[in-house]
């Protein structure tokens, strides 16, 4: 459920009696706009969860260039990227960092104690040490978590359903992800699977990863830019006919097959709400971390196809996007 602060709706209907923006009077603030230092794992400055925070923050009155600019930094897709772009942030002196996936929101906090993160794209930032507790934050961090460990059962649930004969699934990512991989191992045997999970720091390593996967297995696709893994995953599985579930419709729009999760660029929306808060004055700290939301069931039927995959009705009904 979306949290909104109680004073901020009290701001939001009195700016609708006298029909103005409820962020005139930050826009009026004396000196420079605020400063929003932007880091991820992307190879280039578009991101969706960025335009999405872009279009939130709009929504809320704050305008690029006049209320708000961005400082993008890019990181190669690379741990010591990340870490050299998150310390020059903080060297800059941003007024908020905002993150999308894990490893740069590590990164960013591992570059400053003070300055307010606000993240996307984490799949449970406790289990990460990112936050104390999702209701109490603590610290500087908060953000919007796209709930990887709840969701690993209905991922699995939509792969099985796809492909009965399923009896293995891969977990491949950078550096390894055991958030992913513990989650799958709780719920795996419900669905009679054996997960696999590999850690690859190059792309030598996620070459050999791949060549040990076997037909009747099939992949479950983290969110990372790092390697181009997700994209290298993507490929394989229409090259190879392996079937795959990803986190988010995005890549079912480029060929995946299945997807069971929140929109990039929703949750960058999502997490302007918090951005706002903390500019105004609010502290990360008390700021409880939201879950991610609409949760997207996406299924690509071109692709079902081209795999030899039939598509259950039950799917078909079920699924929010249809991709023919």
């Amino acid at each position: 459920m979306l949290r909104r602060g109680g004073r901020l709706a009290v701001i939001l209907l009195g700016a609708a009696l006298v029909g103005v923006s409820p962020f005139a009077a930050s826009a009026q603030r004396p000196g420079a706009p605020y400063r929003i230092g932007v880091l991820n794992d992307a190879r280039t400055a578009n991101h969706p969860a960025v335009d999405g925070l872009k279009a939130g923050l709009r929504q809320l009155g704050l305008e690029e260039g006049r209320d708000v600019v961005f400082d993008v930094r890019l990181t190669d897709g690379t741990s010591p990227g990340m870490g050299a772009a998150a310390a020059a942030l903080a060297k800059a002196g941003v007024d908020l960092v905002f993150t999308s996936t894990e490893a740069a929101t590590l990164g960013a906090r591992a570059a400053t104690q003070t300055i307010p993160i606000v993240f996307t794209l984490v799949g449970d930032p406790v289990a990460a040490g990112l936050v104390n507790s999702l209701a109490h934050p603590g610290g500087n961090v908060t953000g919007v978590s796209s709930l990887t460990s709840q969701l690993i059962a209905k991922r699995l649930e939509a792969l099985t359903t796809l492909s009965p004969g399923l009896r293995r699934v891969w977990i491949i990512g950078h550096g390894g992800d055991p958030v992913s991989t513990a989650a799958a191992a709780g719920v795996a045997s419900r669905f009679g699977l054996v997960v696999v999970s590999r850690s690859v720091n190059t792309s030598d390593e996620l070459e050999r990863a791949l060549g040990e996967i076997l037909p009747g297995d099939a992949l479950m696709v983290p969110d990372l830019a790092t390697l181009d893994i997700s994209a290298v995953l993507l490929e394989a599985s229409l090259a190879r006919r392996i079937p795959a579930v990803f986190s988010s419709e995005l890549w079912v729009s480029h060929g995946g097959l299945v997807s069971y999760g929140a929109d990039y660029r929703a949750q960058g929306v999502q997490a302007a709400r918090l951005v706002a808060k903390i500019l105004r004055g609010a502290r990360p700290a008390d700021l409880p971390v939201e879950s991610a939301g609409p949760i997207v069931f996406a299924v690509n039927l071109k692709t079902a196809s081209a795999l030899g995959l039939a598509v259950p009705r039950q799917v078909l009904f079920r699924a929010d996007v249809i991709r023919r």
